[in-house]
C-alpha cells in the first residue's frame, strides 16, 4: 500500500539549491510504490531539474516504464546520484548532466550530450527552477528578475530550440508551470511572471509542432514538498506550507510525477497538446 502523504512540515531552512537528505521529513519522490506498464519502453528523455523532488520522481516513474533518462541540475551533486542510482535500479540508463541552465550555451550542451549519451530524443520535461520570495517590487532588483527569467524560462526556450532538432513524430514535451503561474502571487512576482509565461510558450508551442506530431503539454502544480521550499522561504513560512489548499497540505513529488508520464505516453494521451494540468490539492480555478 502507498504510504501517507507528507503534511505540514516543522520550521527549517536552508541554503539554496536545497538538499532532499537535509529535509525534515524527506519528500518522498522515489516513486517506491510506482508499478510501470511499459507506457514508456525504448524512449530516451532529458529532465532539467532532475536531481530531486518533482524531476526524480519523474525520473525514477519513466525509468519504471521503460526508458531511458538524462538529468540536468546545477550543483545538487549528492541529489543527483542518489537519482541515478534509483534510476539504474528499474534496468534503465540515467546520465547526469551538472551545469547552469541559465547559460545558453550550456542548455545546447544538454540536449547534445542526452543524444550522444542515449542515442537520440523522444521527451522533453522542461523542469528547472528558480524562486526568491520578496515583499514588495521594490525589493525586486534587475539582478535576481534577470536571474529568474534566465533559469525559468530562458533555459524552457533554449532547451525546447535545442531539442527539436532531434525530435519527431510521436515526440513529447512537458513543462512545468505552477499554480502561481495561473493566479499570480504577491511575493514571488518574478517567479510567477516565469510560469504564466511557460504557460503561453506551452501553448504556442503546441500549436507550432502540432502538425509535426510534436506533443507539448504543461503540470502546474500547487504547494510541493522539495528542496526548493526550504531552500528560498523563511522558517516560519516553511512551517505553514501548503496548509491555504483545501486538502490542507502539500503534495509529495510521488504524487505529481503520474501527470508527467500521461504527457508523456502517447498511448495516453494521443489527443492532448496544449493542455495545462493543475494538481493544487482541492482549489478550483475560474475558466
Amino acid at each position: 500500500m502507498p504510504e501517507e502523504p507528507n503534511h505540514t512540515p516543522p520550521a527549517q531552512e536552508q541554503s539554496y539549491p536545497g538538499h532532499s537528505g537535509e529535509m525534515a521529513p524527506e519528500p518522498r519522490d522515489e516513486m517506491r510504490h510506482y508499478q510501470g506498464r511499459g507506457l514508456l519502453r525504448g524512449r530516451r528523455a532529458l529532465i532539467t531539474g532532475g536531481d530531486s523532488g518533482i524531476g526524480r520522481a519523474v525520473a525514477v516513474a519513466f525509468a519504471k516504464e521503460g526508458a531511458d533518462v538524462a538529468i540536468a541540475y546545477l550543483t545538487e551533486h549528492e541529489d543527483a546520484e542518489h537519482t541515478r542510482k534509483l534510476v539504474e535500479e528499474t534496468g534503465r540508463r540515467c546520465v547526469p548532466l551538472p551545469g547552469d541552465l541559465a547559460d545558453a550555451a550550456h542548455c545546447a550542451e544538454v540536449v547534445e550530450r542526452t543524444v550522444r549519451e542515449l542515442g537520440g530524443l523522444d521527451v522533453l520535461v522542461n523542469n528547472v527552477a528558480y524562486q526568491a520570495p520578496v515583499e514588495s517590487l521594490d525589493d525586486l532588483g534587475d539582478e535576481q528578475w534577470l536571474h529568474t527569467f534566465a533559469v525559468n524560462i530562458h533555459s524552457y526556450f533554449r532547451v525546447t530550440k535545442a531539442a527539436l532538432r532531434h525530435m519527431g513524430e510521436g515526440s513529447a514535451i512537458v513543462n512545468t508551470s505552477s499554480i502561481n503561474g495561473l493566479r499570480g502571487n504577491k511575493t514571488l512576482i518574478d517567479y510567477a511572471a516565469t510560469k504564466g509565461a511557460i504557460n503561453a510558450f506551452t501553448y504556442s508551442m503546441a500549436q507550432n509542432l502540432v502538425e509535426k506530431g510534436i506533443r507539448v503539454n504543461a503540470v502546474a502544480p500547487g504547494p510541493v514538498w522539495t528542496p526548493l521550499i526550504p531552500a528560498t522561504f523563511p522558517a516560519e513560512k516553511v512551517e505553514q506550507f501548503g496548509k491555504q489548499v483545501p486538502m490542507k497540505r502539500a503534495a509529495d513529488p510521488d504524487e505529481i510525477a503520474p501527470s508527467y508520464v500521461f504527457f508523456a505516453s502517447e498511448r495516453l494521451s494521443s489527443y492532448y497538446t496544449g493542455e495545462v494540468l493543475a494538481p493544487i490539492g482541492g482549489e478550483t480555478l475560474p475558466g
